[in-house]
């Protein structure tokens, strides 16, 4: 079964080797439980807004069907200052096109929340109770435009907020693999789900 996955620095793994990015332990951990799923294909970019991201899609140009589909993305439309509304006009048509690549099937889609980067030590200095903030609008934004499509919603935000020794990696910003395989126990049953359909 052919795995998709969408997004930006957290979906490609900024900082961590090819087997901790979550969409590969994600795959690993669904052939664990007895689903032939591959490896992903990943189409992701560090820094990559809703735009950016639809932009990279077209040139991937990735042939479906797929039998899941993983959409992560949204950190740098807040990062960069971007209109939440707009962002769900774009986060939109992303889903649609997921859910175009999962066969037209959004159960077949899951979608994972934007984890919160303003308790990282980057952002010592900065105001991060804005950034939280920011980040739970943009995040129910993404949940309510998941759930009325019917996809997946995976919420990895309050693990995000955690602490934890080895969490944060030598950037300060981005998640070690530690962190990742959190992410996948959190997306693991839907996106069991999702292959099962």
């Amino acid at each position: 079964m052919r795995f998709l996955a969408l997004g930006d620095s957290y979906t490609i793994g900024e900082k961590v080797d090819s087997a901790g990015r979550w969409p590969v332990q994600l795959a690993k951990a669904l052939r664990g439980r007895k689903l032939s799923v591959g490896d992903p294909e990943i189409v992701a970019r560090t820094g990559w807004t809703t735009d950016e991201l639809a932009a990279g899609i077209e040139i991937a140009a990735p042939g479906g069907p797929y039998s899941l589909v993983s959409l992560l993305i949204g950190v740098n439309n807040q990062y960069r200052g971007r209109d939440a509304e707009k962002y769900r006009a774009e986060f939109k048509s992303l889903l649609a096109q997921a859910v175009e690549f999962a066969g037209g099937k959004a159960s077949r889609v899951i979608v994972l929340s934007i984890p919160d980067w303003g308790v990282t030590p980057f952002a010592a200095g900065r105001d991060r109770a804005k950034i939280a903030s920011e980040i739970d609008h943009f995040n129910a934004i993404g949940r309510a435009e998941t759930l009325a499509a019917g996809a997946h919603w995976v919420d990895v935000t309050p693990v995000s907020r955690e602490e934890h020794g080895g969490w944060v990696g030598a950037d300060g910003l981005h998640p070690t693999a530690a962190q990742y395989a959190r992410w996948v126990e959190l997306a693991l049953d839907a996106a069991a789900a999702a292959l099962k359909n």
